[in-house]
């Protein structure tokens, strides 16, 4: 026999074998030598069926006869490796293991309380194509012969159920020591592993599970054998070892990736980001002030236990359903903290750059999990997920459509569910991220859930037997997922849809779908391509440039499926992102530089409740993690070819069509300061209780600066009009902003064109009403275009002119006489 003392092996010498048992021990000179003579006594009976072999001890440190028991076999395949202290079974085995030279690895215990016969049951699984063969005393079939003590027993089982729960699921015993695995398999999860004590049976299995090699638990007969090294405190450890697992540092490749997403992000909203208080995206348009107020206001309605579903501060009387409106309590509550320490011009910058890099972290995991395993090309597909143009452009303005980290987990959840391992577990788990998803954003979802249908479609008809498989556990895992879901959003989703101030369906236009043109141009944020004459003639506003993909990624793309066709993930990822893309054009499709027009399936959908008020042009969005995979796939095969112009030319292609995708960071400009009369309280003396204070004109969708003066102000102050969605006329349809009034629409005219009506008692009388309707305290005219028309405006509504104050002109409506 040979032995070697060393606490690392390298590589095992000499030829390879097919079959490698080994044995840690540790002071078990009483015990190891007749489970040598019993496994050898096997190994040369069956030697026929198991081929050759060989045995491999290892000596943790044994201070007993051990050592010198196996180097008295004269047998040159029983191999010694020697450990000089005493470091734990984990090390044992990463030791013996990597001293083999096993084409299948067999571990066992020095016991030998699993009969090497049971060798048999494991092998058969083996051959059928398992990765690994795990013995088991808790699956159906097993026999124990000789229980350990109840206590024992009783905390294995516990320690198992919690094993199953947080490491290797599916798996009822994961201890039993007698476990045969593929031999190179084996020696890369041993080498993997960093736990020296009984926690390296879960941490190996860990490791099988996550690549995704197939584990058969195959039940054993099981007799327990006296003189056990195992404790009580044992299990104690093991714990504190599965802990130590599931909170180990991930891998440097994936912190390098979630740090170069973070730097992305930052670079991204670089002009905003380290001023975040004086700084605005002029693209938003008015949606900045928007999300300010939303995250102001929720901190507000915390802070005064006031319900986070409503507010009156703006659309007074009537108020904002907030539930109706996209305010994400699901971030917007977590980050009243910062909003109320910092402002929330700080959190909502904050909250959008560490959101846009967590999604590309989502996408990066999700990528590397389901798809690649070459990190490199994982990252590059999660980029284009997280920073596409689409991304990029809702970056502006629209934090659900840019923090999207739940909809990869939930991809993931929904995909567990089609295994049908633990379908209550994942039904649970996946109805609780929705619950989260919802508020956060629910047209994400809902538009998430459009692209996993077209996914799920397309798989079916390339995989029938696999979707035979599944479609009955993943019907019941969503059942429970909408059981937990559904009444723990009840409450909110009642308030949305018939709570105050709620609405029908928000109108966008008949036809809100991408132009063809859209899908392969460039985005107007494109460092080297963009033009922003062209992205915004094709697109809603900049805010709303929903594919811009441009040419040449189509080009490499429709290469990418060509190429790689008879993988039928690439067939179903190419079948969503077109099935995606024609969506997005909408109910009528017209054909580039002619006049034809034809219905687009989107006409399905049209009506349908929910998908009316969507945006259908965002549905393009669904490419671009469908495009990320598609790349992601395209450089693992370039990665493992050894043609250097194959890799030359494939690499060339992706770079030529991700380039001109390059964002350029978010233009920033100088934020107009507030009046004083707003930050130095001065409005206080102006407004009584119930009253509201009147910004001429009305904040709207297209001005709405009032919100931000309003949240410098600290929300003392009531505003009628404003920018939400909430209902109008008795059909109760949704519009942006307040239900407008006579006063509100002719001052905001005044505003736009500088033209005023004759302006008489009608327009007086009307005047007075609408000033009522407000509950206004005064009317207050800031410096702004056309100012000077709209204070003229104001003094002949009101008979008299106004008084400057601290940067505006206020009309106080309490006293006649105040302010003329």
């Amino acid at each position: 026999m040979s032995a070697l003392d060393t606490e690392a092996v390298d590589v095992p010498l000499g030829p390879s074998v097919d079959l490698s048992v080994v044995i840690p021990a540790y002071n078990e000179e009483l015990r190891l030598g007749p489970t040598l003579d019993a496994v050898t006594r096997y190994l040369r009976e069956n030697a026929g069926r198991l081929g050759e072999w060989e045995i491999v001890v290892v000596d943790d440190g044994s201070t007993d006869g051990t050592r010198e028991l196996v180097t008295a076999r004269q047998d040159p395949r029983i191999q010694l490796v020697s450990s000089p202290r005493n470091r734990g079974k984990g090390s044992a085995l990463r030791l013996g293991v990597a001293a083999t030279r096993g084409r299948r690895v067999l571990v066992t215990d020095a016991d030998l309380a699993a009969p090497i016969e049971e060798l048999d049951k494991l092998d058969k699984a083996i051959s059928e194509g398992d990765a690994a063969a795990i013995g088991s005393r808790m699956a159906p079939g097993a026999t124990i012969e000789d229980r350990q003590h109840l206590l024992r027993e009783l905390l294995g089982r516990a320690g198992n159920l919690l094993i199953r729960g947080v490491a290797v699921p599916g798996i009822r015993d994961t201890q039993c020591g007698f476990k045969l695995f593929d031999g190179d398999r084996a020696r890369e999860a041993f080498a993997a592993s960093r736990l020296n004590g009984w926690g390296i049976d879960v941490e190996v299995l860990r490791h099988f599970h996550r690549a995704e090699w197939r584990i058969a638990e195959v039940p054993v007969r099981w007799s327990h054998q006296p003189g056990s090294k195992v404790r009580t405190l044992d299990y104690l450890r093991v714990l504190t070892e599965l802990a130590r697992l599931r909170a180990r540092s991930p891998r440097p490749a994936d912190l390098f990736a979630v740090t170069v997403f973070l730097l992305m992000s930052m670079a991204l909203y670089s002009g905003r980001l380290f001023d975040a208080d004086h700084r605005y995206l002029p693209d938003s348009l008015q949606d900045q002030n928007q999300w300010e107020w939303f995250f102001a206001v929720t901190a507000h309605n915390l802070v005064h236990l006031h319900n986070p579903l409503f507010s009156d501060l703006q659309g007074f009387p009537d108020g904002v359903n907030l539930m109706a409106n996209t305010v994400m309590l699901g971030l917007t509550v977590p980050f009243a903290p910062l909003t109320l320490l910092a402002g929330p011009a700080v959190s909502l910058s904050v909250c959008m750059t560490l959101g846009l890099a967590a999604t590309a972290a989502a996408w990066y995991w999700l990528i590397v999990k389901r798809v690649v395993r070459n990190r490199p090309a994982a990252f590059v597909g999660a980029a284009l997920a997280a920073f596409a143009p689409p991304m990029v452009s809702h970056a502006n303005a629209h934090p659900n459509f840019v923090i999207l980290f739940m909809i990869p987990l939930i991809v993931d959840r929904a995909l567990r569910l089609c295994a049908g391992t633990r379908v209550v577990r994942d039904g649970v788990v996946l109805g609780l991220m929705a619950t989260y998803q919802v508020f956060l954003g629910e047209e994400p979802l809902l538009l998430a859930t459009l692209g996993m249908v077209l996914f799920a479609a397309a798989y079916a008809v390339a995989h029938r037997d696999v979707a035979r498989a599944a479609w009955r556990p993943l019907l019941k895992g969503l059942a429970i997922a909408a059981a937990v879901c559904l009444p723990l959003v009840a409450y909110a989703l009642t308030w949305q849809f018939t709570g105050p101030q709620s609405y029908k369906s928000v109108l966008h236009g008949d036809n809100a779908g991408n132009s063809p043109l859209a899908l392969v141009s460039f985005a107007e944020r494109s460092l080297v391509a963009g033009n922003e004459l062209r992205a915004n003639a094709l697109s809603l506003n900049p805010t709303e440039q929903n594919a811009f993909y441009g040419w040449p990624l189509f080009l490499v793309a429709f290469a990418i499926v060509v190429r790689l066709w008879e993988q039928a993930l690439v067939r179903v990822l190419a079948f969503t992102a077109v099935g995606a893309a024609v969506l997005s054009l909408g109910p009528k499709i017209r054909i580039p530089m002619t006049e034809d027009v034809y219905p687009g399936p989107w006409t399905l959908l049209a009506k349908v409740p929910l998908f009316e008020s969507v945006i259908e042009g965002r549905v393009a969005m669904v490419c671009a993690p469908v495009l990320g995979m598609l790349l992601a796939l395209a450089l693992e095969r370039l990665g493992a070819t050894t043609r250097i112009g194959t890799q030359y030319i494939g690499l060339l292609g992706i770079s030529l069509a991700l380039i001109p995708l390059i964002p350029a960071p978010l233009k920033a400009v100088e934020r107009p300061p507030t009046p004083a009369f707003f930050t130095d309280g001065a409005w206080k003396s102006y407004v009584r209780e119930g009253e509201s204070l009147v910004t001429i004109p009305l904040p709207d969708s297209g001005y709405a600066e009032q919100l931000h003066w309003q949240v410098e102000a600290g929300l003392g102050f009531r505003l009628p009009g404003g920018y939400f969605n909430g209902p109008y006329g008795p059909d109760r349809i949704g519009i942006y902003g307040a239900s407008p009034r006579y006063t509100s629409n002719m001052l905001r005219d005044v505003r736009y064109t500088g033209q005023i009506p004759t302006i008489g008692k009608n327009w007086r009388a009307q005047a007075r009403l609408d000033f009522a309707f407000w509950k206004a305290g005064a009317l207050v005219v800031a410096p702004q275009p056309n100012d000077a028309a709209l204070r003229r405006a104001v003094a002949e509504l009101v008979g008299r002119g106004g008084k400057w104050v601290d940067g505006v002109w206020v009309w106080d409506l309490h006293d006649p006489h105040h302010g003329s």
